[in-house]
This record gives C-alpha cells, structure tokens and sequence, in this order.
C-alpha cells in the first residue's frame, strides 16, 4: 500500500477521489429514487395523478381528498379557528393535510427548543429564542411557499386563458374549456383548475366555484378573467374576444413585473448581504475562537445593545424593501 502512494497518489489524494466517487453515487441515487418514472410523467398534475392512481376513485372523492390536503373540509370550508393561518396553509399549496402538518410542526418545535436549550444550556435564551423558531420561522416558510405557488401560477395564467380560447373557438363551452386547462396543464394551475371544475360538476355555479379559487392562489390579476366570466354569463357577450385581450393584458403585466424584478434585485441583494454578514461574522468568530465573547455574555449592556441592533436592522430591511417594492 505504502509502494502505491509512493508513485504519485498521496493518502489526501485517495481521499478526494473517494469522497468525489461518494458524491456522484449519492448524487446518481438520489436521482434514481426522486426522478419520476414514465407512468408519474403521464400524471400532469396533482389532480390526474389520484385520479389514476391504482385505487380508481370517483370524481366526488378525488375532489374530497384534494380539500382535505389543503386544510379544508370536506364542503371546502376553513378548519381551523384561525381563518388567516387557514388561508396561509391553504394558498401555500401544501398537500400533507392538517393532522401531518400538526405532527411534523410538533416534532420540529421538539428538536428545535432541545437543540437550543443544549447548546447554551440557558433558559432564558431558549424562552427568548421560542416566539422566533415556533412563530416567525413557520409564518415565513408558509409566506414563502404560498408567493412561489402565486408566482408559478401567475407565469402559467397567460398560457391557460390562451388554452381556453382555443377550445372555446373550437365551439366548446366555458367549462369545458376550463377542465381543458385541468388536463393539459402542470400544477399549479392544472389541478386549481380541476377544483372549478369538479365543484361545478357537484352543484357549485362558475362564478363561485372561481372565486374559491381566488381564496386558494390570491394572484391580483385572477380577477380579471373572473370578471370576464362573471360579465359574460350574465350580460352575453363575445367571451373569446375578451378573453384574448385578457391574455395580452396579463402577459404584459407578467413582463412588467420580471422587468421590475431584475432592476430592483441590486436593492434586494444588498439587503440580504448587510443583513447576513453580521450573522455570518458572528458564527465565524465562535468557529474559530469559541472565547472570544465569552467576557461579555453575562453583561446585561449586552443584550441591550443586541436588541438593539436587531431593531435598527429589522428598520434598514423594511426602509429597503420599500425602496425595492413596487406595486400597479
């Protein structure tokens, strides 16, 4: 073994190599496993996927079972008595359904507090610590999930109106047209869609049925094609032309938005670097000289002045963000 590593292959060498091997089978495992096969690729959606499932459900149940997923009950309505925390988990596109949702929060409020409370072995720290992990942390992950699933079905509206176009030239009625995008398109926006139509098909009207799905996205530019089709159904009216003009109007809008977006993420980026390099100096500090505030920590200046700081950093972050936000 020592004759090997004299001929050029040093132990560091034979350990980069091992753990470069290590990666590219983790990373080719991973793939196997999480990559959807030919049958899941068939499956365009949430919706079309229970629906061809093994266990062959009706219409009615597929319709329970999505409700269900999203935190409602089986007539769609709220569960929880926090209609706002409700709305949340229901616009964040999250599929687990209450009862998981409660376990896995559970089980992550229990490592968290005991990692904490192990770590400084303090108290005091860990009361001070709970509000951020078990309230702001959960709050932001849920504001953030339900943004990305607004913004994925924004980019996709566009292409929907445009599909439904379509089939209402080929001669089909509007809810036709709107169970064509439940078929054709991804989600979000296929199975949202499936949901109008299979509460139309269930005794809710159209209008209805669509503004239920304004509660579940909240995308401001979902009023529009409601409106057209609200107008339409009661006054009459060429709904293919205006709903043509519709798609114009919100690509447009879309690209405004993009255009936006790039200008103002320098605003955005510094944010996040003034914000992020006192955390990061921090932790690299107690990296590497475990010590070195170990004099301070049982001054009670210091906390003052570390509240402090994070109030003034909390004023510079919203002085930025609305620098940087901009609504039409």
């Amino acid at each position: 073994m020592s004759a090997f590593f004299e001929n050029g292959i040093t132990p560091v060498h034979a350990m980069m190599l091992a753990g470069i091997f290590f990666a590219v089978v983790i990373v080719e495992l991973a793939y196997t496993v999480m990559s959807p096969n030919e049958n899941s690729k068939k499956r365009i959606n949430r919706r079309m996927s229970i629906g061809d499932g093994k266990d062959k459900m009706s219409q009615k149940h597929i319709l329970v079972q999505l409700r269900k997923e999203r935190g409602l009950d089986e007539n769609g309505l709220l569960i929880l008595p926090m209609k706002s925390l409700n709305k949340l988990i229901l616009r964040s596109g999250l599929t687990l359904g209450l009862k998981k949702l409660g376990l896995f929060y559970v089980i992550y409020l229990a490592l968290c507090t005991a990692g904490i409370f192990l770590y400084f072995q303090s108290p005091v720290i860990s009361l001070i610590s709970l509000p951020i992990y078990a309230l702001l942390l959960p709050y932001f992950w849920l504001k953030r999930k339900a943004n990305k699933k607004t913004a994925a079905f924004g980019a996709q509206l566009a292409d929907a109106i445009d599909l439904i176009t379509r089939s209402l030239k080929a001669g089909h009625p509007v809810p036709v047209a709107i169970s064509m995008v439940a078929r054709e398109m991804p989600d979000p926006i296929g199975t949202e869609f499936g949901l109008v139509v299979d509460e139309v098909t269930y005794g809710s009207d159209l209008v209805t049925a669509l503004n239920n799905l304004y509660d579940r996205v909240d995308l401001p530019d979902l009023p529009l094609l409601i409106s057209s089709i609200s107008i339409q159904s009661t006054t009459g009216g060429n709904l293919r032309e205006i709903l043509e003009g519709l798609s114009m109007v919100v690509r447009d809008r879309f690209k405004m938005k993009r255009k936006i977006r790039a200008i103002s993420a320098e605003g955005r980026m510094s944010a996040m670097f003034l914000s992020a390099m006192p955390v990061l100096l921090f932790l690299a500090l107690q990296f590497i000289v475990p010590d070195y505030y170990s004099e301070i920590w049982d001054e009670t200046l210091t906390w003052y002045f570390l509240a402090g700081l994070g109030f003034w950093m909390t004023v510079g972050n919203l002085l930025i963000l609305k620098m940087v936000s901009f609504k039409f």
